[in-house]
């Protein structure tokens, strides 16, 4: 089973599009998730949040999330009700889906921050096989001994001061295979983390 992963699409509705397609299409994923941050800089955050609702996709509240945009009364109320984390199960792997860290979506976590042992104990204390992260716009993988942790990093394209690595994942179950391609290079073509 294959589950697409995205994060910090920021209003960016051209490439959270690109995006879907390409998961729907080249990658062929039965499920996808979203670890937060579907509004904050971007051009189009109304349709942004239209979209995630209409497909329904399991969405966790990211820090721009809680911010007042232009919104809908409609799309405000679902960001409003998102959230701060999710579990899910999808053939037999559990998941835990956070924006930033367990419990607090203003923090991330940078791999070159962490060690595996906190990781492992992060994993175990969720008693969960994967924990995705969004918030860094850093895409990472780290396998340790009860599952891995991954980011895909960030969706958006369009130019601003913050980092983004223009990225989506998959996680390819149940072996626990994680990719992260990039929207900017053909469909397909994958990014080494």
């Amino acid at each position: 089973m294959n589950i697409g992963i995205i994060s910090d699409i920021h209003g960016d509705h051209t490439a959270l599009e690109t995006a879907l397609d390409r998961l729907d299409h080249v990658h062929e994923v039965q499920h996808i998730v979203c670890a937060g941050d579907l509004v904050g800089r971007g051009p189009k955050p109304d349709h942004v949040v239209e979209r995630i609702r209409q497909r329904g996709i399991p969405t966790v509240r990211g820090n721009h999330d809680e911010w007042a945009y232009p919104l809908s009364a409609e799309n405000k109320a679902f960001l409003r009700n998102l959230p701060l984390d999710w579990r899910g199960t999808f053939d037999g792997t559990t998941i835990y889906m956070c924006h930033g860290k367990p419990g607090n979506n203003l923090w991330g976590l940078y791999r070159d921050h962490i060690s595996d042992t906190l990781l492992n104990m992060m994993l175990e204390s969720l008693n969960v096989d994967v924990l995705i992260t969004g918030h860094t716009h850093v895409p990472f993988l780290a396998r340790v001994k009860r599952g891995v942790v991954v980011n895909a990093g960030s969706i958006y394209t369009f130019d601003t001061a913050r980092f983004t690595s223009h990225t989506y994942g998959v996680l390819r179950l149940p072996n626990l295979e994680f990719e992260v391609f990039d929207l900017t290079c053909e469909p397909g073509e994958r990014m080494r983390i």
